[in-house]
């Protein structure tokens, strides 16, 4: 038996004008951000806070929420403006994930902000990567949910130069360091050219470089251990949540895009296989209950791709 949300019980209608003039996130935006707004207030971080905990989070992610706050420019004139890289909070940080898959859901322009004003772009992305391999009681499903859609958009978008310079690192060669050492020396001598590369990145890196790109190039590993973690704790009988279900089936949504792409396939190919991942969805819980049939049909996938090396 799968308990779902409460959002996902009734379905809500498109709100009319009156409902949002009334709106208190209508009122808000005519406060701080709106664009023709006049009077706005000096920015506050603690609005960002209240409309996260209260209008998003606090919603379970509402449609109508989310499409409220999309309608009022809150990314473009508020949260984006307003962030820098160490000091913007996981409210902020959040916030700005949800606002872009709603961008991407509606299929208009996502990027544009950040084109625009790309100076925190770098930290903006790294942080994000940070969130996603939260553990322990800050990890939230449906945060972790919505990250994962986020990133499937990010490797999606590698035509974006200032998408593509962020995301290239953690696909490259040099994500083999998170290799078995034996599987990594297999791979080596099937293509001799590769250990050549793999030589000249470790001898252009000072240990101090090598240890603040650890982190990109092991976050895809990782991130799979934390899926394998999280569908364990999923049972063969009893209730569960449609949360799991939808990170599960999400998460490997992303598994299947980084192996159909071929600028992200070729080296995170080997990664995924010696996580054994696909084997590990295949012999868990979730295969066996009723409500796991799409997330078999998802996991029917082959990760033996043949990758023509003159490409």
């Amino acid at each position: 038996m799968v308990k779902q949300p409460d959002t996902l019980k009734t379905k809500s209608r498109a709100p009319t004008i009156d409902q949002i003039n009334a709106d208190r996130i209508t009122q808000l935006a005519n406060q701080y951000w709106a664009p023709n707004a006049k009077n706005k207030e000096q920015y506050d971080p603690k609005i960002i806070e209240d409309i996260y905990y209260k209008e998003i989070l606090g919603s379970k992610f509402s449609l109508r929420r989310v499409m409220m706050l999309e309608l009022s420019q809150f990314l473009e004139n508020y949260l984006w403006p307003n962030y820098k890289t160490g000091s913007s909070s996981h409210a902020h940080i959040m916030s700005i994930v949800v606002i872009l898959n709603e961008k991407f859901r509606e299929r208009v322009p996502a990027w544009e902000p950040f084109k625009k004003n790309p100076e925190h772009f770098p930290g903006f992305f790294n942080q994000l990567l940070e969130v996603c391999l939260l553990t322990g009681p800050k990890r939230v499903l449906l945060e972790q949910t919505a990250l994962i859609v986020l990133l499937n958009h990010f490797f999606n978008s590698m035509e974006v130069e200032l998408i593509r310079e962020q995301v290239k690192k953690l696909v490259s060669l040099s994500m083999w360091i998170s290799l078995h050492e034996a599987r990594r020396e297999h791979e080596f001598k099937l293509i001799p050219k590769w250990r050549k590369f793999w030589k000249i990145l470790q001898k252009r890196e000072t240990p101090e470089q090598a240890q603040k790109a650890e982190f990109e190039r092991k976050f895809l590993h990782k991130l799979i251990l934390g899926f394998i973690e999280t569908l364990d704790q999923i049972p063969e009988e009893g209730v569960v949540s449609a949360e799991y279900l939808h990170y599960c089936e999400r998460f490997l949504e992303l598994m299947i895009d980084l192996e159909a792409l071929l600028p992200t396939r070729r080296f995170f190919n080997t990664v995924l296989d010696d996580t054994h991942l696909v084997t590990r969805c295949s012999l868990s819980s979730l295969t066996k209950r009723p409500e796991g049939n799409l997330f078999v049909q998802v996991n029917s996938f082959d990760t033996k791709v043949f990758i023509d090396e003159r490409l």
